[in-house]
């Protein structure tokens, strides 16, 4: 589901999924939520003897076709080794990172970080061409240098061209930077940098008319 409300409406509404699931299955979730509702979700699954995996994932909608999605899991051990052949099916790498909540809370600790490079990169190029240099002379440079990375290779080429098609949506991520500001809140950690970033999201959120993939931040810099 693309929220927390969202995924709650599907659970507990008066026809809600968790009271359809049978004791003794495994409950499999690959939305991008809080942590604290996926130990809510835990919680009410193991009162009927459900187990319950937060299973949130990234690869955007390209590895969600080719089934190469990555799973950051929490839960049980033993209930991820029952699922691993379906999860097979649709990723090519799971983690196991701890106990319920654990999956979601480093899926947006990786948003955190993606969001940030997506971010920087177009701060940078909103530098270079401003001091006529085109923007494919940094990218060059870049992807020669330790700045390269998988990001690079895939959202330059929507910054450069100012082709937005979502392939991860700008306002999912402006969801997840609200989610991960508020873990850190309650985890007494500052964030500033995502703070920073994620006012830079919403103004484009807030401008856009449609949806957008999230490098379309780079229309900050184009106002």
């Amino acid at each position: 589901m693309s929220d927390p409300p969202a995924l709650e409406e599907v659970l507990w509404s008066s026809n809600g999924a968790l009271q359809a699931l049978k004791r003794g299955s495994t409950y499999v979730d690959s939305s991008t939520v809080s942590p604290a509702l996926a130990r809510k979700i835990a919680a009410a699954c193991a009162e009927r003897g459900v187990h319950f995996l937060d299973a949130p994932v990234t690869g955007g909608d390209w590895g969600a076709k080719k089934g190469e999605l990555l799973f950051m899991i929490g839960g049980d051990a033993g209930a991820l080794k029952d699922v691993e052949p379906i999860l097979g099916v649709m990723g090519k790498k799971w983690f196991h990172l701890g106990p319920n909540g654990a999956g979601q809370t480093v899926k947006l600790a990786m948003n955190l970080i993606l969001a940030l490079q997506v971010d920087a990169l177009a701060e940078a190029l909103a530098l270079v061409t401003r001091a006529d240099i085109p923007g494919e002379k940094l990218v060059e440079v870049m992807q020669s240098s330790m700045a390269r990375s998988g990001v690079l290779d895939v959202k330059a080429p929507n910054l450069l061209k100012g082709e937005y098609l979502p392939s991860f949506p700008l306002r999912l991520m402006h969801k997840d930077l609200g989610l991960a500001l508020d873990l850190a809140n309650q985890l007494g950690v500052a964030l500033p940098a995502t703070a920073a970033a994620r006012e830079t999201y919403n103004y484009v959120k807030g401008a856009a008319k449609e949806d957008l993939d999230y490098s379309a931040v780079m229309r900050f810099w184009k106002r």
